[in-house]
């Protein structure tokens, strides 16, 4: 094969490479509000893919927090518990729902007063090494 003709097909599939990517969009993001002092709150969202290939989040964090991570809720034996979530996949036009009593986000040690009507920005990593950032609004209760 000639020289040109390799680069060309390389550069093709790069090009392919980088349109067959996962995009990460976040809607609906919201924290519930705790008691005074509390050292853990709870985030919620819907994490869309709005790519064409799966699309892996690898984990979340904030500025306001001291340690963000992803959560599940499984039942164990009955009990239900919270267990850390390695990775989120997400297919492609796929959304995946952080809601109270399912996956969510753990935000632990505030490190200042958080108020009902605030806004708290949190970063999303994915692996491919693109994060998405979203403003997540402070409520008593589900908006």
């Amino acid at each position: 094969m000639s020289r040109p003709i390799v680069l060309l097909v390389l550069a093709l599939a790069a090009c392919q490479a980088a349109f067959a990517a996962g995009r990460l969009e976040i809607a609906g993001a919201w924290i519930r509000t705790a008691p005074p002092g509390a050292m853990m709150l709870a985030g919620y969202a819907t994490l869309r893919n709005t790519g064409d290939a799966p699309l892996i989040v690898t984990g979340a964090g904030s500025d306001a927090f001291g340690d963000v991570s992803l959560h599940g809720s499984v039942s164990v034996d009955g009990v239900e518990r919270m267990q850390a979530l390695g990775e989120v996949e997400i297919a492609p036009g796929a959304s995946v729902v952080l809601a109270p009593g399912g996956k969510h986000l753990m935000l632990m040690r505030p490190k200042g007063g958080i108020e009902v009507g605030e806004s708290i920005k949190i970063h999303f990593a994915t692996k491919s090494g693109e994060g998405v950032a979203a403003d997540f609004v402070v409520h008593d209760s589900a908006p």
